[in-house]
Formats: C-alpha cells, structure tokens, sequence
C-alpha cells in the first residue's frame, strides 16, 4: 500500500470522508496488517497520522452506525412516527377500538404499556427540550453529582388496569429527569405521594428513586410533557408535540378509568386536547380550571363507553405547598372524591 494513500485519506475534506466512512472502517484491519509487515520502515514517519486515522475512524464508525440504524419506530399503530413528526403531527383520527379492554388479559396490557415506554424514552422530537434535559443530565446539580441522571423522557408510572390516572406538568429537571420516575426524587413528588399513601392509592408514602419499591394500585400518572423543561415551563407547542403519548396511554387504560386528576391549568389543557383528539364530544365553552372543577364526559364507543370524570386539582409544586395555594388535605379532598366516583 503507497504511503501517500495514507496521508490523502487522513487529509480528505469531512464531507467526503463522512461519504467513505464505511470504506476506512473496512480498511483499517488491512491498513495495520500492512504496517506489520511491508510497512514497518514507515511506521515512525507515519504514526502520527495514523493514530489521528484511527481516531477519526473510531469517531466516523459510530456515526455511520448511528445513521445507518434509525432510531427505533412506534410499534403501536395509533402513532404515526411521533419521534419524526413535526409539533403538528398527531394519532390517526380513529383510535384501536378499546370496548373490550376492560376483559384483556393484564400481561397483554401491561406488554403494551411497556411497548409505548419504550417508544417515549428515544423520543427527540422537541429539540429545545432534548437540548436542557441533557444538559440537566450532563452538569448536574452538586447534591446528586456521583449519580447518573436519567436525561430521557419519561414513560407513565402506575397499575395498567387504573380507574384514576394522574395527569402532571412536566418531569423536574432534579426530580424525574434524574430518577427516571414521574413525580420522584423532588418535593412535589413527596407531596403528592404522601397523599395517594393516605388515599389509599400507594404502597408507600415517598417517591425517592425508580427502585424504591413504590407502587400504584387502581391509579395511574404521567406528564402532560415528556421531559423536563428549562426554569420548568413547557410550551404550548411542545405539548402537543407530546399530546400522541398521552392519546397513547389513555387508549391502553381507557376499558378501566373513570377519572382523571389534572395537576393544574397546564394538565387540565393538556387532558382536554387529548380527548378531542380521540373522538370525545366535548361542551362549548371549555369549563374553566379550577381546584375541585369536575367536568363529566360521555366515552365513545371505541373507548368503551361510559363516563369519565375530569377532576381539576391544584399543582402541588413547591411555590404552592409553601404559600398554602395547596395542602395536604385539599390533596386528600380530590383522591378521595376521584376514588368514589370511580367506583360508583
């Protein structure tokens, strides 16, 4: 092999080595099996462009994996690529029917739920959000620096077969983003839980990491958005960039729930698009958020039938915790109601 064929490949412009990249990865064994051999009188002239090949061959390696392996598709077929949407993108317009939901085997839902997971977690369809929930995950805050932070979106937590499910804001960037668990590993988190403890929903009072044996029974929660937002304020669009998950989750439990606990304006909107996007007649005007506000709403068909309870709830966020907006017993107010209209 000439030595000038070496020096060309390590000076070749990036555009064409991203071209070739393949080929120098193929090449590379062949490469070093010569230098062993014919090229050994070379090898000092040219180790520096050797290793500055190899390296570059290490780096362009990954990135041909990286695009010639896409990032894994939905396999749900209400999605419609939510990971390669544009914001505007949403479900098909009719849902998997769902009217014999309530009598499917619980491994099958679970096996679905768990599916839908694992499509969330590569979701990169928000970039602004992609960007900080990183960059959360890389810097880290100094309390948490010797852990790995999670830095992904987040999946729905809870029973597959719930009657109430608990529609959040967003992940916290030292809370969810970190732990890897909706409401987990911050103050909100240990507010809300606690309550759902009392209520009769959670197997214990706190939520400090994925592992820690918590568990919902006849409950379910999940985000309005996905991943964690910068100073904790999610935009509009990025909600229903996220809006196909929660279209999503609500399908795979819609032959069990009753109720749905919005936490905040931002939840109650969120909840709201959700079910128009699935078929739901809703009333004109929207009823307005409010702590206590109840909106009862006839289920199509595919979602099998009945009644849901939309429930307003204040947010238990730390601003509100500590002014009063919200307490544990107003807290305890709303489960306890979400609990007995859902067995009624």
């Amino acid at each position: 092999m000439p030595e000038t064929l070496i020096f060309s490949i390590v000076s070749v412009e990036s555009s064409v080595v991203l071209s070739w990249s393949s080929m120098i990865v193929v090449q590379l064994p062949t490469l070093l099996s010569w230098l062993r051999t014919d090229g050994a009188s070379t090898l000092l002239q040219m180790s520096a462009p050797l290793v500055e090949l190899a390296s570059l061959a290490s780096r362009l390696s990954a990135e041909a994996t990286s695009a010639l392996v896409p990032v894994k598709p939905p396999a749900l077929e209400l999605l419609v690529g939510v990971s390669e949407q544009p914001p505007s993108a949403t479900v098909r317009a009719t849902p998997p029917t769902m009217a014999a939901r309530e009598n499917t085997d619980q491994s099958l839902r679970e096996s679905d739920l768990a599916t839908l997971a694992g499509e969330i977690e590569v979701c990169r369809r928000c970039e602004r959000l992609v960007r900080w929930r990183e960059q959360v995950a890389r810097e880290k805050r100094a309390a948490f620096a010797d852990q790995t932070y999670w830095g992904r979106p987040l999946p729905g937590f809870g029973d597959p077969a719930a009657r109430i499910a608990v529609l959040g804001l967003a992940p916290a960037a030292h809370g969810g983003n970190r732990t890897g668990r909706v409401f987990t590993g911050d103050r909100s988190g240990d507010v809300l839980f606690a309550s759902l403890h009392r209520c009769g929903f959670a197997a214990i009072p706190t939520s400090v990491t994925a592992d820690d044996g918590q568990r919902l029974t006849g409950a379910r929660m999940a985000a309005a958005v996905r991943c964690a937002p910068p100073v904790n304020k999610p935009e509009v669009s990025e909600r229903d960039a996220c809006a196909p998950w929660l279209h999503a989750e609500l399908a795979f439990v819609a032959g069990s729930l009753r109720v749905i606990v919005c936490l905040g304006g931002f939840a109650w909107d969120a909840a709201w698009a959700a079910m128009r996007a699935a078929g739901f007649t809703l009333p004109r005007p929207k009823p307005k958020f409010g702590h206590g506000a109840e909106v009862t709403l006839a289920v199509p068909p595919g979602y099998g039938g009945g009644r849901w309870l939309l429930l307003g709830c204040y947010h238990p966020s730390q601003q509100n915790t500590f002014t009063g907006r919200v307490t544990p017993a107003m807290l305890d107010d709303v489960f306890m109601t979400a609990r007995e209209r859902a067995e009624e």
